[in-house]
């Protein structure tokens, strides 16, 4: 431990955002990079504790703790703060095939399972792990590294996602020939479609597969599996298939009015928006404009939130982000949310801040049930009514009680829903005969991602539901060592 009062000689400093009403104006990273003198700070922040529970990723009542893919933070820490940035880097890729996707959009659940965060604030772990990387590819220290033998085995890896690459990436350093099929244009799955530009910019997730395919992955995009390749085809030409195609399908809301004009998922604004972006700069028009509209978003979570920041730069009229929830508190529950559960407090995420600096108001309301959407004489959605609600549980049961006197109508021109994905689409999965679970996801143990068919594994959240990209990666990397072993009879792969 190189410095014994870090913690108490530093204050916890994160990557900073950048000025509020130029960012809006604009779709490149919303924060600033740090020096390297305050991130070596922020590594001096950890404390080589006894029982580092940063990165031993675990669910405790559902909710993930500490780091899922066992990332050695205390010795990137500890390094950072020595200035031996390549070891750290070196410490940093041995757990973690993308350390620049985790420390830029990962909910950072190994902050909220820090020691130190008992009492204080936690380490800023994620933007350390960010800087780390950074540094890495500005000092040209992130080379391709090809396997120097081939085994002569071919693996398909379905879906371009975090799971996906991690899978490819693993089995491509086991010598194995990968193919990545993935349906969209461009590859990424949700960590292009799913992420805004100014969030995750999807230079970074290019710049991480150009690396990839110079090592031998190749990447077929534009191609659905058991439609433009059959599956007679796919069990042809390779020798295993690992199903990396995440839990696409979005939950509905069974709510009158609910398929008027002018209601959205989230996701397909996202998605469109981002197309559009990459394409043209929002010159062709094929997205979903949320320009000079009252905007309301349905969801309290991190898409709803991307909504509101991409809401912003269309430069809408007014802008609401329903959260079912009551507001939480500043500071966790000891009695119901102690360390190291992932803090369940109140945070104001960038989208919040960008919204509140656009419209002088922070844009959510609290505890708020859509009970019907009304449209116009045109069939597009005008207003939406809702009334509030208390959220309590019986024996592990979800319960709402409406309040009665609480209905209101907010005037609405676009409504965007993000409550959440139900599962994986069912086409492929039926096409391979492959199990499901009764959560319609694939049925395939934890720690084996085998399915019922021989030869066909399954990662991530077609697997395990929507979950978070380290718990992604953590699936994509252990489904590939036991493909890896599958074809060879051993492996090496952690």
């Amino acid at each position: 431990m190189g410095k014994q009062t870090g913690f108490m000689d530093y204050d916890r400093k994160t990557r900073p955002g950048r000025n509020l009403n130029e960012r809006i104006q604009d779709w490149n990273d919303y924060t600033a990079p740090m020096t390297e003198e305050e991130v070596k700070q922020q590594g001096a922040r950890c404390m080589d504790c006894g029982v580092p529970t940063c990165h031993t990723g675990m669910e405790i009542n559902g909710v993930t703790s500490g780091c899922p893919v066992y990332h050695l933070i205390p010795e990137w820490n500890q390094l950072v703060y020595e200035g031996k940035w390549k070891e750290a880097l070196d410490r940093g890729h041995q757990m973690n095939n993308f350390p620049e996707f985790t420390g830029i959009a990962c909910p950072a659940p190994c902050e909220g399972a820090c020691v130190l965060g008992i009492n204080e604030p936690a380490v800023a772990i994620r933007t350390v792990e960010r800087s780390i990387i950074e540094k890495g590819f500005e000092e040209g220290w992130v080379l391709p590294n090809p396997p120097e033998i081939r085994t002569g085995k071919r693996v398909a890896v379905v879906g371009s996602g975090p799971a996906g690459l991690a899978a490819a990436a693993q089995l491509n350093k086991a010598g194995h020939s990968v193919t990545v099929f993935e349906r969209d244009k461009r590859v990424g799955g949700l960590l292009t479609y799913g992420i805004p530009e100014m969030k995750l910019s999807y230079d970074i997730v290019l710049r991480r597969v150009t690396i990839l395919e110079q090592e031998g992955i190749e990447f077929i995009t534009n191609t659905e599996v058991g439609k433009d390749i059959s599956i007679e085809d796919l069990k042809l030409e390779f020798d295993a298939t690992i199903l990396c195609g995440g839990a696409a399908l979005h939950r509905e809301m069974e709510v009158e009015g609910s398929d008027l004009k002018g209601i959205h998922r989230a996701m397909d604004f996202l998605h469109a928006n981002v197309e559009s972006l990459l394409d043209s700069n929002l010159e062709d028009g094929n997205y979903i404009s949320a320009a000079d509209k009252d905007v309301i978003v349905i969801g309290g979570g991190d898409t709803g939130t991307d909504c509101l920041a991409t809401s912003v730069r269309h430069n809408c009229k007014n802008l609401t982000q329903f959260d079912i929830y009551e507001k939480k508190n500043l500071l966790r529950d000891e009695d119901s949310n102690p360390w190291p559960q992932y803090p369940k407090i109140h945070r104001v995420e960038y989208g919040h801040a960008e919204a509140e600096a656009f419209q002088g108001e922070d844009p959510r309301a609290y505890a708020v049930q859509t009970t019907k959407f009304v449209g116009d004489e045109h069939g597009h959605v005008k207003e939406v009514h809702t009334i509030n609600v208390k959220t309590r549980y019986e024996h592990g049961k979800k319960i709402r009680e409406e309040i009665p006197g609480t209905e209101q109508v907010w005037p609405a021109d676009l409504v965007l829903v993000a409550i959440g994905f139900k599962g994986p689409d069912q086409d492929l999965i039926q096409q391979l005969n492959v199990e499901t679970t009764s959560r319609t996801t694939v049925k395939a143990a934890y720690g084996k991602f085998t399915t019922n068919v021989e030869g066909i594994f399954a990662a991530g959240d077609i697997r395990r539901g929507q979950s978070l990209i380290v718990w992604a990666i953590n699936e994509g990397r252990a489904a590939a060592r036991e493909c890896d072993l599958f074809l060879m009879g051993e492996t090496k792969l952690p």
